[in-house]
């Protein structure tokens, strides 16, 4: 099999680590980026495919820093799995700062955008041309949680910049998709298991999934051959409250 490289964003904890293990466990090579190398450096231990390097995604000065030093080392580009993002606590509508508002614009929309702009530039222009961008939307990029405006509307952009990369892309080779997420076992969902505000006031706990079954997922939508495509997966612990009525 030929060497394939890869691009996971937000890889020091959580979904990010998870799914960039399983790529090196596929034999990809991965580099992992986020703000912070203790932690980036612990995802990479001991793989000799992996490499860490920080960056901010919401700075699009060090993201092209990053995709530069990307395409130093590996030469080319395959696959960008886009999955670095925050949240802000829970508030009603008209209690979110316009701090905490930027905040998740940044990195949940803007990072997006940043990164899949100069992924996508390097595989229109690498030789064989062509790659894969994959987006961590979420569950609430369909439907929404109580007092998470800024988390729902960004979540719910990155649907359509998922739907305009894979069209734009054609011509190029280039595809996209996105895996929504819901209720992964990251220290981001640790408070779900002393409970979470519901639509109805109540607070309930809810169930929660390994999060290397996240990771095998991203893994499987990225082994596709390029004239295949998942355009949307919805991969969450089965028995969360998202389908039917709560």
């Amino acid at each position: 099999m030929a060497d394939r490289f890869a691009v996971v964003t937000g890889g020091g904890q959580g979904i990010g680590r998870a799914a960039a293990q399983a790529l090196m466990a596929e034999g990809w090579h991965v580099a992992v980026l986020g703000r912070r190398m203790a932690t980036l450096e612990e995802t990479v231990a001991g793989q000799a495919h992996g490499a860490a390097i920080a960056a901010d995604v919401g700075d699009r000065t060090q993201v092209e820093a990053a995709f530069k030093e990307v395409l130093s080392r590996f030469g080319r580009l395959d696959l960008l799995f886009n999955n670095a993002g925050r949240g802000a606590p829970a508030v009603d509508f008209d209690e979110l700062s316009p701090e905490d508002w930027h905040g998740v614009v940044a990195a949940n929309l803007n990072g997006t955008f940043f990164c899949a702009q100069a992924a996508y530039r390097i595989m229109k222009n690498q030789a064989p041309k062509g790659g894969r961008i994959i987006n961590n939307g979420s569950i609430s990029a369909h439907a929404p949680r109580p007092g998470a405006a800024a988390y729902t509307a960004t979540k719910h952009a990155v649907t359509g910049l998922t739907k305009q990369i894979a069209l734009d892309g054609r011509k190029h080779d280039i595809t996209a998709g996105q895996v929504d997420i819901g209720n992964a076992a990251t220290p981001m969902t640790e408070r779900m298991t002393k409970g979470v505000l519901q639509p109805d006031g109540s607070m309930m706990v809810e169930p929660r999934m390994d999060v290397a079954l996240v990771g095998k997922a991203v893994a499987h939508m990225a082994s596709l051959p390029l004239e295949a495509n998942i355009p949307f997966m919805t991969i969450m612990a089965t028995k969360m409250p998202f389908l039917g009525r709560g």
